[in-house]
């Protein structure tokens, strides 16, 4: 059985790729989506890596010679990886990923603005023995420094083919492409010496051959890095192969004796051997700016108060945005689906239960899941022109250190935030967290915001059992109450958390802030395209069986004929004057009781009433669960109503009025509203949410979590809200 680390330290053959494969690396912000996107186009494939969250994209690159495949490979600033990102990358460099076998060509891209640091990363690969082309980006910007590169000596120090582009216009894709196929006809490996003391080096191939021999595949760099800076990961594999363990002590040794074996001494090296080239091909050519514009803007923007000034105007319009212009299209999307109801409905009433299967169950499943659509494009789409912008590297700065006390930091604000329209793409949204567990954390706690789901519940009770009697100001601060309810729980919630579930460190927050510039719009539109389409074909799917599922347990079992008869002989012997709509609404209420739902929501009955809820309540609880939104129309079933009411029906306020406990009681008061809106509030009841949480996760473990930390914790909440009630007389 393999252990957790054997996808770092694999032993024995690699898989051999199916086809040719060419895969894009380099450092975060090179521009190295813009450059896949600009070689594969939409024709893109967006998946996970196995086993992991960790997303993989891939499409096919047209070339002269015929299509190959093409990879986006996660940014990486070294191949010493410190997160799950970084790992994955690392081992799609090396040939180590289960799905990819080993890539025939690295595309390595370059920021000619950064050569220092790029290079860096660049001499890791070229010592890992690859067949490497450098696309050089950003030469425009260098352009604008009144600087340029000597490309033909800058390829005869790297030993590769440089290829110069301005990605944002295309420029140079061409000759890109044909130096992809001549380098894959006949491949060039970098070959030049970093300066490194000999006996370092001799030791490294030493150790490396002796590898070889129990199998084990490790480049230069893996094994001097093993020397000088010995990992946990692969002192645990040494730790398997005494004889190995004892090779590497004895060569930490020597080098110790010898005063080489230093820890930065690799890291110092490569940094000066990157110095070096950047001063040998980088020509001044006009007059140095003494301040870009970069630079001008960022004075505003990252100031400590203006900053923040603009980083709130820009949230509440990134927020607005979701949260009401996209009522519009979600209102388009509703009413489609409705008419299809109405036009479908008669064409079955025949058969009445196919006729409620594939209105309510099916239409009814696929309309809630579409429905969220324009909510999810809206916040991608201004989600990929900030960052292609460069404003969301400087919105992260300004939040990192309000979020770093519980474990986040400053990039967890763009999926909160998100939340508060949806929690699904909130839950999306979370993929801009640097690491696995705090995106885990925050994927954990999104949910928690009140999204707009919940709105309904919230103008329902509010206006029947808050504004009547207390004000339009008590209503106004309960409505503001029940969105602010959520955050102040998340952020004891996620310290909880990371300290004691997730249990992860915070990495250092290492943020790189890009040059300003215009976005590019067909990465804009590629990046909704993509989320859309994720979002339909897995959480989706998930969304419309689980519909079906409910709407099954909620159908079933029927009354028979006699037992409806009698429902509504006895119904129009207490209401002589009832029209057959009234009566008709009464039997589908005795129905939804009778059904596996309505008899599931009477046996818990005895569990809610502690937080004053009784079983018409808890089935309207459990109708909900495939969306919130359902909450209001399933109340207006239980009681008598139909389903076409909404939040600012009179009757049903009149009918929640109305209701009563077996002894008289009224079942309704204000403090049982605020208990149920704290319980909507707080507790996971939404299926989407949870198909969301299993599509980012890869795994249904956290979704169930999830579903059972929020549940539990909105129950505890509505039992002390009714508690406090009862204290206080209410």
């Amino acid at each position: 059985m393999k252990s957790k680390l054997s996808t770092s330290f694999d032993l024995g053959a690699r898989t051999p790729s199916k086809g040719r494969l060419v895969a894009i690396v380099g450092n975060p912000n090179a521009g190295k989506t813009t450059l896949f996107n600009s070689l594969t186009g939409s024709h893109q494939k967006v998946g996970n890596y196995p086993g992991v969250t960790v997303e993989k994209v891939s499409g096919p690159l047209v070339l002269e010679s015929g299509l190959v495949d093409c990879v986006d490979v996660p940014g990486l600033y070294s191949l010493a990886p410190v997160s799950e990102d970084e790992r994955v990358a690392a081992e799609v460099i090396h040939g180590r990923s289960d799905d990819l076998g080993q890539p025939d060509l690295l595309v390595c891209v370059v920021d000619a603005t950064n050569l220092e640091r790029n290079l860096y990363f660049f001499s890791q690969l070229a010592e890992a023995g690859h067949p490497v082309v450098v696309a050089l980006t950003m030469v425009d910007r260098l352009a604008q420094q009144g600087k340029s590169i000597d490309i033909p000596k800058m390829s005869n120090l790297l030993g590769v083919e440089i290829v110069p582009l301005v990605g944002h216009k295309d420029k140079g894709i061409q000759d890109l492409k044909e130096a992809i196929d001549r380098n894959l006809e006949n491949p060039r490996v970098p070959n030049f010496d970093l300066g490194l003391p000999d006996a370092l080096e001799t030791k490294v191939a030493a150790l490396r051959e002796r590898l070889a021999r129990i199998g084990a595949d490790f480049s230069k760099t893996e094994v001097r890095r093993a020397l000088l800076q010995p990992s946990e990961e692969f002192e645990s594999f040494l730790r398997d192969f005494p004889e190995m363990q004892e090779a590497f002590d004895d060569a930490r040794a020597q080098l110790g004796q010898e005063g080489i074996l230093k820890p930065t001494l690799e890291v110092a090296t490569r940094y000066q051997w990157s110095e070096m080239i950047e001063r040998a091909v980088t020509r001044q050519e006009g007059p140095a700016r003494k301040r870009s514009r970069t630079d001008v803007i960022d004075a505003f923007l990252t100031h400590r108060v203006f900053g923040l000034v603009v980083f709130v105007g820009l949230m509440y319009l990134v927020f607005q945005s979701i949260y009401t212009f996209a009522t519009p299209l979600m209102d388009t999307i509703d009413s489609g689906f409705g008419w299809l109801k109405e036009f479908v409905s008669p064409r079955l009433e025949s058969v009445p239960v196919v006729q409620s299967l594939v209105v309510d169950g099916i239409i009814g499943g696929v309309g809630g899941m579409l429905v969220f659509l324009p909510q999810i494009l809206i916040l991608f789409f201004f989600i990929a022109v900030l960052e292609g912008t460069g404003y969301l590297a400087r919105a992260a700065f300004l939040m990192d250190r309000l979020l770093g006390w519980c474990g986040l930091n400053g990039r967890a604000f763009i999926p909160l935030l998100s939340s508060f329209a949806c929690a699904i793409p909130g839950i999306m949204a979370a993929r801009v967290m640097p690491d696995p567990k705090s995106r885990l954390a925050t994927i954990l706690v999104a949910p928690l915001m009140s999204c707009s789901a919940r709105l309904p519940v919230y103008l329902l009770l509010i206006g029947a059992f808050i504004q009547p009697k207390f004000g339009a100001f008590w209503a106004g601060f309960a409505l503001f109450a029940m969105h602010f309810l959520g955050l102040i729980v998340a952020v004891p919630i996620v310290w909880v958390l990371n300290r004691k579930v997730i249990k992860g460190k915070r990495l250092p927050f290492l943020l790189e802030l890009p040059p300003y510039q215009w976005p590019k719009w067909r990465d804009v539109w590629l990046a909704m395209y993509f989320r859309g389409k994720i979002f339909v074909k897995t959480a989706g799917t998930i969304i419309v069986f689980m519909s079906i599922l409910i709407w099954g347990l909620s159908y079933f079992p029927r009354l028979t004929p006699s037992q409806e008869a009698q429902v509504t002989a006895e119904y129009q012997a207490k209401h002589p004057g009832a029209d057959e709509a009234t009566v008709s609404q009464h039997v589908e209420e005795a129905q939804l009781a009778n059904s596996m739902l309505g008899r599931f929501g009477k046996t818990i009955e005895p569990v809610f009433v502690p937080a004053g809820f009784d079983w018409r309540i808890t089935t309207s609880i459990l109708a909900a669960f495939p969306a919130r939104e359902t909450v209001v129309p399933s109340l207006g079933i239980i009681f008598s109503l139909g389903g076409e009411v909404d939040e600012e029906s009179g009757n049903l306020r009149d009918a929640l009025h109305e209701a009563t406990w077996p002894d008289g009681r009224p079942l309704f008061t204000p403090w049982t509203a605020v208990g149920l809106m704290v319980f909507f509030a707080l507790c996971a009841q939404c299926m989407a949410t949870l198909a969301a949480v299993k599509r980012e996760t890869n795994s249904w473990k956290w979704a169930v979590f999830m579903f059972v930390y929020m549940t539990a914790l909105a129950y505890i909440a509505a039992v002390g809200v009714h508690m406090l009630g009862k204290a206080f007389g209410g």
